[in-house]
């Protein structure tokens, strides 16, 4: 695991240990908005929003929600329902959830990587924010950070969710494609948000497991019509349906159904599947620790 003492001082991430495939498309905050714009549409272009991925969603379902009373689990814990053997099957893929906390001035990126249903590392960055949140425009504000936060990663993940959208974008280039395009990394964007595009049927008070097509519309640069994600009701309450849904939509190299089957199989009961549940958790823990007050 990557857990560091958060009185020490931080050291200085070096992106080079990670294979940056495009390294061309690196957020810059430097760069003018329309600098940005241009960026995102040359992703956009690099973008594969179909299935080029050897994940199995059925292969990855997550029967049981981790318990997170004592806080993140321990790489060297064995949960107690798995019986005698500690280890992850080594065959299965790693999916990294990826989330993040706020500080003054810098930002806590967190990165938790599951194999099966085991935590096998949990590490962060911490980094500086260089330019204020703006729609459209996320990965110039917090990409950098996130690839702060993985090039500490010790494993090779398969597949990646991130808490932000993908496709679903006004430029069909959110944060999870930004970084999925950089490092040809099969990735998911999980918003909380509906950033642009036309549902085809209303989201409100949906039951769990319901789910309708999210389409381009004239703000989107897309032909109309075209399915970016889906809305995705993952978790409701049986008396009363005022939990929102999901905006699920494909970052790079996975398609739009199965970016859906894989959110799907990752929810264990709560709203947010698992690994970005417990990157968000694992965030407020390293903030906690940090910033105590």
């Amino acid at each position: 695991m990557s857990d560091r003492d958060p009185d020490a001082d931080e050291p200085s991430p070096d992106r080079s240990d990670l294979d940056l495939v495009r390294p061309e498309f690196l957020p810059d905050p430097d760069l003018s908005r329309e600098e940005m714009e241009t960026l995102q549409r040359d992703i956009s272009d690099a973008a594969i929003f179909e299935d080029a991925i050897e994940v199995d969603p059925d292969e990855i379902a997550l029967r049981d929600a981790f318990d997170l009373s004592t806080g993140i689990p321990d790489p060297t814990d064995r949960r107690p329902t798995l019986g005698t053997d500690p280890a992850p099957d080594p065959s299965a893929p790693v999916v990294v959830g990826i989330d993040q906390a706020f500080l003054e001035e810098s930002v806590i990126s967190a990165v938790v990587a599951l194999r099966g249903d085991r935590v096998v590392e949990r590490t962060y960055a911490v980094s500086p924010l260089s330019i204020p949140y703006i729609p459209g425009l996320l990965a110039f504000r917090e990409g950098g950070p996130i690839l702060d936060a993985l090039s500490t990663l010790s494993v090779d993940p398969d597949l990646a969710l991130l808490d932000g959208s993908g496709r679903i974008h006004f430029r069909q280039a959110g944060i999870a494609t930004h970084i999925g395009v950089i490092l040809d990394l099969p990735s998911v964007g999980v918003a909380k948000n509906l950033l642009c595009g036309t549902p085809d049927d209303s989201p409100e008070e949906r039951p769990a497991g319901w789910s309708t097509p999210v389409r381009a519309d004239d703000r989107v640069e897309a032909p109309d019509g075209t399915v970016l994600g889906h809305a995705y009701q993952s978790r409701q309450y049986p008396n009363e349906r005022r939990i929102n849904p999901l905006y699920v939509s494909p970052g790079h190299r996975v398609s739009a159904e199965t970016s859906l089957a894989i959110v799907d199989a990752l929810c264990a009961g709560y709203k947010l599947p698992e690994p970005t549940r417990l990157a968000d958790v694992y965030a407020d823990e390293v903030k906690r620790s940090i910033q105590p007050s």
